[in-house]
């Protein structure tokens, strides 16, 4: 069964989505407070974390900023505001996904489910791992280890969420050839690219500066317009 905290303080809420996922092996704990999540999400160990946006004492956007900090776990934001801003901020702030309220409950359930199926990921590649050979990827002084899913630029080690190191595993084995948003999409997230998701130009934005590539001219990781994204292997050299 998986654990989540639920960080909501409208009662009615948290205790209908509760009610929902916990009649599909979900384990829910209910936070009606923002400014106490932090103690609480340390304490359980969850495997995923629900947060609203509108809290008390602290809101979700710095409640999921301050998590990403110490918790690589996914993060959703599920929230009543439906705002392009607020979805491109959450995610730049490290959500992992951002659902609205109005999303059906099955739908809701199939989103979740797909974040944690990605969270578990890891240990079934340190698994595998003990059956074939894996291969960390190294382009100059750039090197990507999957199993211990371990990123070293420089000497220095790049502390990556478990969606951002997904992303860079997924660019850099196409390294050389155009990566378009519908095909990241797809094998990152399971879904197709609609024409007005942000979410893969959001983490694109958010791994290169991680990686000190260039906000403004890009040459780590390109933009080739109308096309989509370009790992480049000769890029890292310095």
């Amino acid at each position: 069964m998986n654990k989540i905290v639920y960080v909501e303080d409208d009662p009615d809420v948290g205790a209908l989505i509760a009610a929902y996922l916990g009649k599909h092996d979900m384990d829910v704990i209910v936070e009606p407070r923002g400014d106490r999540a932090e103690e609480i999400i340390a304490r359980e160990k969850p495997d995923l974390v629900l947060l609203d946006i509108m809290l008390p004492g602290k809101d979700g956007m710095t409640l999921c900023r301050d998590l990403r900090n110490q918790w690589q776990g996914p993060i959703v934001l599920l929230t009543s505001l439906d705002s392009d801003m607020n979805h491109i901020l959450s995610l730049e702030m490290g959500a992992s996904d951002y659902i609205l309220k109005t999303t059906p409950p099955a739908v809701l359930l199939a989103r979740l489910r797909l974040h944690l199926r990605q969270r578990v990921a890891p240990a079934t590649a340190t698994t595998a791992s003990s059956l074939t050979p894996h291969k960390t990827l190294r382009f100059g002084t750039l090197s990507i280890d999957p199993v211990n899913r371990q990123v070293i630029l420089s000497g220095e080690n790049i502390a990556l969420s478990t969606a951002d190191f997904d992303l860079l595993w997924e660019l850099a084995t196409h390294a050389g050839q155009i990566m378009d948003r519908d095909a990241l999409l797809k094998n990152l997230r399971g879904v197709t690219y609609d024409g007005l998701d942000r979410s893969v130009d959001v983490a694109i934005s958010r791994l290169r500066k991680k990686l000190l590539d260039s906000a403004t001219e890009p040459y780590r990781i390109k933009t080739v317009r109308n096309k989509g994204y370009l790992f480049a292997p000769h890029a890292w050299d310095n």
